[in-house]
């Protein structure tokens, strides 16, 4: 009885343990099975981490920037060695890892911005922008030339160059100017009349007529007993006036259509046909220039027209500062050299020079297709002038770069004094005149004695002013030859010739031109005599 007893609390023990047993096994398999939807979300950041490495197809793949789970693991976001590996900066794949440009770590992490940085000093492409905005490092800079200052005793003051040769005087309302090659300038207002003697020769300058808003002047040119008047136009800009050259007659549209478009067939035309041959100034600078050898356009043919006029300007002129400066050395005792010039050597007019002055042609004629279609008849077209009377003059107008020298012009290059002759060929850098109404231009082609090549100037906007005038007035000077030439020599045609009446109608020429340049001149000797005495001394202040 005994042993059925304790067989029977056995077999109780025995099935109390099995169950025991069989309860977690039943609760695990319950998890299990509930469990198993979840496991694809599971392992899904598993099955897309290669397409995270892999930019490509992680752009395209909806359902990893859908997936709460991917946006919302924080291991995934919070993992510091994606944000610091140093490494992970180098490595080639980071630059395409399109994802990892989302990460919002990845725009703080020290060593990449430094890395960038490292990229824009290396690349060069970044750092070329600052060529367009050299104008401002080169305008903070002092432009003055070197020498001292010297206050006059009468009232005004004088500028001598080192070698101890007066370089400019302002007294009496009066400013003479002497160029580094030693031809003198003479500016002065006398009686509302602007009166200016370069060499031998000068201007009278009035006020002539207002249209539309806009002020004009006549010009009175007297040089070799000659008269010649031309038409300008006032440009009041940042509290200085500025004179532009303005046609008094327009050709017809469609001529100057004709000069700036193409012809059928390239035209040549010989140095024969120019008649060049045999003149001193083509013997002297035939090596500097070349003209086309055929021409494909007007404008090409205008081109060398303007070149050779400008040649034989700067040929002219410089046989008068040679005569002008041996009388000078012969009435003084020494007065020394020239002051010192900046680098020079003579850089020929290349194709590529050329062809900027050439598309400067183009693009004037062009304008003055449209202005003479506009401003003709008597008309006065323009509209009047701003309230601020603020016009920016056209030598300052952004699209116009390219300026061919017309006459002799000192100027500053690594603060020496160097001079440029007509013809030489200057591409405007900055837009805005420093203090001293200076720009900067780049030096594109020069003569020699010039200066040099490459060189960056200062140049006054006056000067670079009379420049654009004297181009335009050789543009109009040669469409009139070309309304000569045109039909003759196996040159096309023109389709119309014929000239308009502008808005403003030409002024007569000012006869008493010639008795003001006189007076100019004796007035300005007397006054030099006069400052040459007090600056004997070496007075005054740098």
């Amino acid at each position: 009885m005994n042993r059925i007893r304790k067989n029977g609390k056995t077999l109780r023990r025995s099935g109390i343990l099995l169950l025991m047993m069989a309860v977690p096994s039943l609760m695990l398999g319950q998890h299990k099975n509930e469990s198993k939807p979840s496991a694809p979300a599971k392992s899904a950041p598993a099955k897309s981490a290669p397409s995270h490495s892999s930019a490509p197809s992680h752009g395209s793949t909806a359902s990893h920037t859908t997936t709460p789970s991917h946006s919302t693991a924080t291991g995934h976001t919070a993992t510091t060695s994606h944000s610091t590996t140093a490494g992970h900066t180098t490595t080639p794949s980071h630059t395409a890892t399109t994802s990892h440009g989302a990460t919002t770590s990845h725009t703080t992490t020290t060593g990449h911005s430094a890395t960038t940085t490292s990229h824009a000093n290396t690349a060069g492409h970044t750092t070329t922008a600052t060529h367009s905005t050299t104008a401002s490092r080169s305008t903070t800079t002092s432009h003055t030339a070197p020498g001292r200052t010297v206050s006059l005793k009468g009232g005004g003051s004088a500028s001598v160059r080192p070698n101890g040769q007066i370089r400019s005087i302002n007294r009496g309302g009066m400013h003479i100017e002497h160029g580094v090659r030693g031809g003198r300038t003479v500016v002065s207002e006398h009686n509302g009349a602007r009166i200016v003697t370069t060499g031998h020769g000068g201007y009278v300058q009035r006020a002539y007529v207002t249209r539309g808003g806009r002020a004009y002047y006549s010009r009175t040119f007297y040089a070799g007993g000659r008269y010649h008047v031309g038409l300008y136009r006032g440009y009041g800009w940042r509290g200085h006036t500025y004179y532009g050259y303005y046609p008094g007659v327009w050709y017809h549209p469609g001529f100057y259509g004709w000069g700036w478009h193409p012809w059928g067939a390239p035209i040549a035309w010989g140095i024969g046909a120019w008649g060049w041959g045999g003149a001193p100034w083509w013997g002297f600078y035939g090596g500097w220039w070349n003209p086309y050898p055929v021409y494909a356009a007007p404008y090409y043919w205008l081109t060398d027209y303007l070149i050779s006029q400008q040649l034989q300007a700067a040929y002219a002129a410089r046989a008068e500062a040679n005569a002008d400066a041996m009388a000078s050395d012969a009435a003084t005792s020494g007065g020394g050299d020239p002051g010192p010039a900046a680098a020079s050597g003579q850089a020929p007019l290349t194709p590529e020079v050329k062809e900027a002055i050439a598309q400067e042609v183009k693009a004037q004629l062009a304008a003055q297709q449209s202005q003479a279609g506009q401003d003709s008849g008597g008309q006065a077209s323009a509209a009047p002038a701003a309230a601020s009377g603020d016009q920016v003059p056209p030598a300052l107008d952004p699209a116009q770069r390219t300026f061919v020298v017309d006459t002799d012009v000192t100027v500053v290059a690594n603060g020496q004094e160097c001079a440029l002759s007509s013809g030489d060929v200057i591409t405007r850098l900055s837009d805005t005149p420093d203090a001293d109404d200076t720009v900067t231009a780049s030096v594109s082609a020069t003569k020699k004695g010039d200066c040099g090549s490459g060189q960056t100037v200062a140049v006054k906007v006056d000067d670079l002013q009379e420049m654009y005038n004297h181009f335009q007035e050789n543009i109009t000077n040669g469409m009139g030859e070309l309304a000569k030439k045109q039909g003759t020599g196996g040159m096309p045609a023109a389709p119309d010739t014929a000239t308009q009446a502008g808005a403003v109608p030409p002024p007569q020429p000012d006869t008493t031109a010639a008795k003001a340049l006189q007076d100019q001149q004796a007035a300005a000797d007397q006054t030099e005599a006069q400052v040459k005495q007090e600056t004997a001394s070496g007075g005054g202040t740098q």
